[in-house]
């Protein structure tokens, strides 16, 4: 095995990015592959990120396999919560930009298994009476800013910092009698997990007597 250079695991972030933006890695998906990265010591092990991944061509774009169905369509910009609920989860799309509109009522949000059309998405909420629970994938960057009046945005962050590179969520929320909840919430153990390197083994605790 050859060891892996400090390029190398670069290289292979910036290609993981590129899948990303393609659609081709959820949200959850692209900040664990590249906490992976920054922690992989040989070429191997950054191989094992880009396996499922198309090869780029000479001249930039990515090489599909043939029967490969093309990325969704465009993801809608606007989310309406009026008098009720407008709830995106599972694998759905997350736009560069998106607003969301909650009038006595709530558009609740969950990225963990989302597919991001940019490495960077600013969500606008606009609440009246209402609001909205985002929840984000750990080992992402998440920020909220806004303001809210006789109500509250809070933001709850867990898990270690993010490492450079991973996924950006910006949430600017303004609120009125109402609020929105930004939390980081722990990935539901999907399959990339198994790219990590595996734990060393614990030493015995039950040592015969000397």
């Amino acid at each position: 095995m050859t060891r892996a250079s400090d390029s190398e695991r670069e290289a292979t972030v910036g290609r993981l990015q590129t899948a990303g933006a393609e659609g081709r890695l959820t949200v959850e998906e692209l900040a664990e592959r590249i906490d992976a990265a920054y922690e992989a010591r040989t070429r191997e092990d950054l191989e094992a990120l880009l396996a499922d991944l198309p090869v780029p061509a000479a001249g930039g774009a990515p090489v599909t396999a043939p029967g490969t169905a093309p990325p969704a369509g465009k993801a809608s910009s606007v989310v309406l919560g009026i008098l009720g609920g407008g709830t995106r989860r599972g694998r759905w799309r997350v736009p560069r930009r998106m607003t969301v509109v909650n009038i006595m009522g709530g558009a609740d949000l969950d990225l963990r298994e989302a597919l991001l059309e940019s490495t960077e998405a600013e969500i606008t909420v606009w609440s009246l009476m209402g609001g909205s629970d985002i929840v984000v994938p750990e080992g992402v960057h998440v920020e909220l800013n806004g303001f809210a009046l006789m109500g509250g945005n809070d933001l709850k962050v867990e898990g270690d910092a993010p490492p450079p590179g991973a996924p950006v969520v910006r949430v600017t929320a303004w609120s009125l009698m109402g609020g929105t909840d930004v939390k980081t919430k722990a990935g539901r153990g999907g399959r990339w997990a198994l790219h990590k390197p595996p734990k060393p083994p614990k030493p015995p605790t039950d040592l015969p007597p000397r």
